[in-house]
């Protein structure tokens, strides 16, 4: 007798999830059957083509989705559009490093609205679809700079420790409900953004690929060694199961020992 996968007849909406962290998360969340809702700020044959690629290895609906999530009503139309949301897995973000008093006004807006205004908009227009379901998970993807800081990225440490606020807001809201809502904090990750830079890197320090990845990339990492997109698709996966029905309010770091110095 083969058993239903865990997540089947569940759809998980996964913000920026056309590349990196998020579409690893939306294809382990597929593997555990549930149709999922890729987005971004694009909509190209590529972007639903990945979508496509995972109803075609899973069996499970894949859809893409395009949606700014700089604007509050275009994050609150992306779960409207949906039409369902059990998971929602809040991923979206973008970087830019300068010193404070040099930070571009207008890259400190753009990196709150989508890394932290987003989550509020497109939580608060799921909240009532999990409701009406009787189940739910929020899982936003923070960062180990959501739980420390360092130099030069003011919008980036300010949006993820918001994030990580929110997130016990949304669980003590929703604490006696079949509802949970935890935050994901990743050090460094092992993505196709990550790997591109990596020749770069190497020839501006005159250095190897390993001793470029332990010494520079992964400089604060204990580890020495990235996350995969992999692992954090397994963590999000789990915080979807009934084991993780009492985990709720709290932090998940996958950051290799960074949080722990």
């Amino acid at each position: 007798m083969t058993l239903p996968a865990p997540l089947s007849g569940k759809t998980a909406i996964i913000t920026g999830s056309n590349s990196g962290i998020g579409l690893g998360i939306a294809r382990e969340l597929a593997k555990a059957g549930a149709n999922v809702v890729l987005n971004s700020f694009t909509s190209s044959k590529e972007d639903h083509a990945l979508a496509d690629e995972i109803t075609q290895v899973t069996g499970n609906e894949a859809r893409y989705i395009q949606a700014d999530l700089s604007k509050g009503e275009d994050a609150r139309r992306l779960i409207e559009t949906a039409g369902k949301c059990d998971i929602l897995v809040n991923n979206a973000g973008i970087q830019h490093v300068a010193p404070i008093d040099e930070f571009p006004v207008e890259k400190w807006d753009q990196i709150i609205a989508i890394m932290l205004n987003s989550v509020f908009h497109t939580t608060a227009a799921a909240l009532p679809m999990m409701r009406a379901a009787g189940w739910g998970r929020v899982i936003n993807i923070s960062s180990a700079h959501g739980l420390t800081a360092s130099p030069y990225k003011s919008a980036y440490v300010a949006a993820k420790h918001g994030v990580v606020g929110m997130t016990k807001v949304v669980a003590l809201e929703t604490a006696q409900e079949p509802i949970t809502a935890n935050a994901i904090c990743p050090g460094y990750v092992m993505t196709p953004l990550v790997e591109s830079q990596i020749p770069d890197t190497m020839k501006k320090y005159d250095m190897d690929r390993e001793t470029v990845i332990k010494e520079v990339m992964l400089e604060r990492q204990p580890s020495k060694e990235f996350a995969t997109t992999e692992q954090l698709g397994g963590v999000a996966t789990f915080l979807c199961s009934d084991a993780a029905t009492q985990i709720t309010g709290t932090t998940i770091s996958v950051d290799g020992g960074w949080t722990a110095l």
